[in-house]
C-alpha cells in the first residue's frame, strides 16, 4: 500500500490543481496535459487494478460492515468519508458548470471504493475481524455483535 498511497497524493495534488484551474468557457475538451488542464483517464484504472488485487485476496463482502479494526483501517475508513465529501463537492463543478474534467470526479469515487476495499484488506493482513452491521430488532433491546474473521477457512 505505501507506493499506492504516494501515487495517490500526487494524484491529489494534480485534482487540485485542475480544480483551481478552471477551465476556458471557449475551450471544448479537457486535456490531460499535467498542467491543471485535464485529468487522465489511466489512474482511474490504475486504482480499479490495485482494488481488484486486493479484493482477490479478501473473503467475498456479503453484508455491511462497520468501520472498524486496526488503526490504519480505521485512518483509511476516515479518508474514504473525506474522498466522498470531495467527490460530492465537485458534482456541481462538472454537472452544472462544466469547469472540471469529468474523469477526475471519476477518480474520486473510485478513490473512495479503493479505500474501503484497503481498509479491509489492512484488517484481513492484520488478522482483524470484520464486524457485521446488524439492523435494530424491534423486540430487543441490545443488539448482537456479529464478528466474522477476514481469514481464509481452509
Amino acid at each position: 500500500l505505501p507506493t499506492q498511497m504516494l501515487d495517490i497524493m500526487s494524484r491529489l495534488f494534480d485534482i487540485g490543481s485542475h480544480v483551481a484551474k478552471p477551465r476556458d468557457p471557449g475551450t471544448v475538451d479537457f486535456t490531460a496535459n499535467g498542467l491543471g488542464d485535464g485529468f487522465d483517464v489511466q489512474h482511474i484504472e490504475d486504482l480499479e487494478g490495485w482494488i481488484n488485487e486486493m479484493t482477490e485476496a479478501l473473503p467475498e463482502l456479503t453484508c455491511f460492515i462497520l468501520p472498524t479494526g486496526a488503526p490504519a483501517a480505521a485512518h483509511l475508513h476516515v479518508a474514504r468519508t473525506v474522498c466522498r465529501r470531495a467527490e460530492r463537492r465537485m458534482v456541481p463543478l462538472v454537472v452544472e458548470d462544466q469547469t472540471c474534467d469529468p474523469n477526475a470526479m471519476k477518480y474520486l469515487n473510485r478513490l473512495s471504493d479503493f479505500f474501503f476495499v484497503a481498509a479491509r484488506y489492512v484488517n484481513y493482513c492484520e488478522g482483524q475481524p470484520e464486524i457485521q452491521y446488524q439492523r435494530d430488532a424491534p423486540q430487543t433491546t441490545q443488539r448482537q455483535r456479529v464478528t466474522r474473521s477476514l481469514q481464509h477457512e481452509d
